[in-house]
């Protein structure tokens, strides 16, 4: 027993010393909490975690999510030790350009790093993501007998996770939810960057997660192994609630004059300091990464284990298949993230003479004919859906299983259960971003949100991440302008198309019409590089008659020719997007009237536009044509880029009022006769 203890005890303080080591020659990370909960790490990592650092990307494995991702170097270590593809360099080279060990973790890289964090909260967030997308997948794929799907969500958190209002709302969801295999092991160490919790967080967090419907088991003493996987095995115990696992640590254990101050949170501990706590715990103190023999290879045998947790696995599924040869084929086309065969068939084309509609209302239209064919397709509004039309009818609210309420006002008719495809995020913007992320993450989901586009502010940070992690995830936002109206100016956006628009990797789409909803909904199903956003009207538009202008398939590349005057080299081009357009092509026929040669250009998307060669981008937009008038009810800022600093942009440069839209639009100058009149001055007409 002893020899065990000692062996437990080098391991425990190998994760220690290999993180500090790191951090101290990087001269830059976070040391406190890798020293702290090293030995909570080491009790579910080789004693409770299903994972296969062979095949990182096994469908059944557990998920473990480093919440706190400021603490990069305990799961790096981790990944060494355990034997996933990272070398005893790779720590040695933390936070240097290049290396696979960034500051804070990176989704898949290194492999077994789940997802990019960092932002506090977001993780914890994500993860009760990962956790509805397990739930949905055993709701859907499972037979008796044949748990294919059956794994755990595992988060370490920090007081700084919890302290953000996102992880409020999203474990508020996840406890209304009962999802019994969600595990967040809470760093309790009670020291932030700036001093003591004591300063700003001070609530009973055992009573509010238990009022969330949470589970919460209370360890003292963070370096008691048998105190945590006890705790373990009762949150494995417990299948009809979240677990909160409160674990009492000692930020920068061993550290002689650190430990328990905010001195160990963000900085290396220095050379004398880690010296004297390598001296304290009876760690070799002139072998910087030094890790005993027994330790390695107790470590690679408890990461070996995975392939025979992944092997039997593989077996049960194969007796799976053999009995349900459908869902098993199923299965394996969602989790490798393909779409149906022919899953676009059905979608609407609308004809000259179809009703002026809301672009939402088209969205509604062809989510339900996109929930027919993509059986992953999943997701929900922040309690707007009657608003944004964003509900896949009769497919299901995913809830706690059980017998539905008498009163079922507002579901979305069919199952009731952890089948449903409904979720009702309620009013949390922002962990539902942070919940889909964590959706697509998963695998085997392709999630979509949606809220009105004024309120893509709650949601920023986590379609940020989206767009770092390259997440399939689409984002829907309706009432997108001063075509909002009466709800006045804090309901109406401005500024947030152009905001969106700023980030990297993130496929922004407004699209003019019901044919071109149709083409932005496509191109949002086939984006599997990074999430979409799908900017959407409240006010009616007109459907454009396709046979006077460009086909609508032309937004597939961001921007095309949608109207010409006539023959022959064009004087002027007017851009527009959304409801716009329509706006721009009066004005283009009113200079058409006047002998005007006139280009109207659609333009829904300009990352898709950006993509194109750039000659497609030339015969669209001339070079030689500097006469140009971009029309957007948003800022004007960024239209220089497709304008030139010679053309001209009508916008709106402050916010909006509260008036029917048509007054509004009329009042802001934002009509065909002011995009004509720029476009007389531009010519000296």
């Amino acid at each position: 027993m002893d020899e065990q203890r000692n062996l437990e005890v080098k391991c425990i303080n190998a994760i220690r010393f290999l993180a500090a080591d790191a951090i101290e020659k990087a001269n830059s990370g976070h040391p406190g909490m890798p020293m702290g909960a090293a030995a909570a790490a080491y009790a579910l990592w080789t004693r409770r975690m299903k994972y296969n650092p062979a095949d990182p990307l096994w469908p059944d494995r557990d998920r473990f999510v480093l919440s706190a991702g400021h603490a990069s170097m305990l799961l790096y270590t981790l990944l060494y030790l355990t034997g996933y593809d990272l070398s005893l360099d790779d720590l040695k080279t933390f936070r240097q350009w290049g290396s696979k060990t960034p500051g804070h973790p990176e989704r898949r890289h290194p492999a077994g790093a789940e997802m990019t964090t960092g932002p506090l909260g977001q993780g914890l967030a994500a993860a009760v993501g990962m956790a509805i997308a397990e739930a949905h997948l055993a709701a859907r794929f499972n037979r008796s007998g044949h748990p294919v799907v059956d794994h755990r969500t595992y988060v370490f958190a920090s007081d700084g996770d919890l302290m953000e209002g996102l992880s409020a709302e999203a474990c508020a969801l996840a406890g209304h939810l009962g999802l019994g295999k969600l595990v967040v092991l809470y760093d309790d160490n009670r020291i932030s960057l700036s001093g003591s919790t004591s300063l700003c967080f001070t609530e009973d967090i055992d009573q509010r997660f238990t009022a969330l419907g949470w589970q919460v088991i209370p360890v003292r003493d963070g370096n008691d192994v048998e105190a945590v996987d006890r705790a373990l095995a009762g949150a494995e115990a417990e299948t009809a609630k979240p677990s909160l696992i409160r674990i009492r640590t000692t930020i920068g254990f061993g550290a002689p004059k650190k430990q328990n101050t905010s001195a160990a949170h963000g900085s290396p501990l220095g050379a004398e300091e880690l010296k004297a706590a390598k001296e304290n715990l009876g760690w070799p103190v002139d072998q910087p990464f030094f890790v005993p023999e027994e330790v390695l290879r107790f470590f690679r045998a408890a990461g070996a284990a995975g392939v025979k947790k992944q092997g039997a696995w593989e077996e049960s599924f194969g007796r799976y298949a053999a009995v349900h040869t459908a869902a098993a084929a199923e299965f394996e086309r969602v989790m490798k993230g393909e779409l149906p065969a022919d899953w676009g068939k059905a979608l609407p084309v609308y004809g000259p003479g179809t009703k002026d509609v809301a672009t939402r209302k088209t969205s509604e239209a062809v989510l339900q004919v996109l929930g027919a064919a993509i059986p992953e397709l999943m997701g929900g509004a922040a309690d707007l859906n009657p608003s944004t039309f964003s509900w896949l009818k009769g497919m299901g609210d995913f809830q706690k299983p059980g017998e539905p309420p008498a009163a079922r006002e507002g579901a979305c008719g069919g199952e009731w259960g952890y089948g449903g495809r409904n979720i009702h995020f309620g009013v949390r913007e922002h962990a539902m971003g942070a919940i889909a992320g964590g959706m697509a993450m998963h695998g085997g989901i392709l999630p979509f949100t949606a809220t009105f586009f004024t309120f893509a502010d709650y949601m920023r940070p986590a379609i940020r991440l989206a767009a770092l992690m390259g997440l399939q995830v689409i984002y829907i936002f309706t009432h997108d302008s001063i075509g909002v109206g009466e709800d006045g100016p804090t309901h109406q956006p401005v500024e947030q198309l152009m905001s969106l628009r700023a980030i990297p990797n993130l496929s922004v789409i407004r699209p003019a019409d019901a044919n071109e909803t149709v083409e932005a909904w496509r191109m949002a199903v086939e984006n599997k590089t990074g999430p979409t956003a799908l900017i959407f009207t409240r006010q009616n538009l007109p459907v454009a008659d396709r046979s006077t202008v460009g086909p609508a398939d032309g937004l597939r590349k961001g921007g095309y020719l949608f109207w010409e005057s006539g023959a022959g080299d064009p004087e002027t081009i007017l851009i527009g997007t959304g409801s716009e357009l329509a706006i721009v092509l009066q004005a283009g026929k009113i200079l058409a009237a006047e002998g005007v040669r006139v280009r109207v250009v659609s333009l829904p998307s300009w990352d898709l536009f950006e993509r194109q060669p750039q000659a497609y981008r030339d015969r669209v937009l001339p070079p030689a044509v500097t006469a140009r008038v971009a029309c957007e009810a948003g800022v004007r800022l960024g239209w220089e880029r497709y304008t030139g600093l010679a053309g001209a942009i009508v916008g709106i440069d402050r916010f909006g009022a509260s008036a029917p839209y048509q007054t509004i639009y009329e009042k802001f100058g934002v009509t065909a006769e002011a995009v004509a009149a720029e476009a007389r001055r531009l010519l000296g007409k």
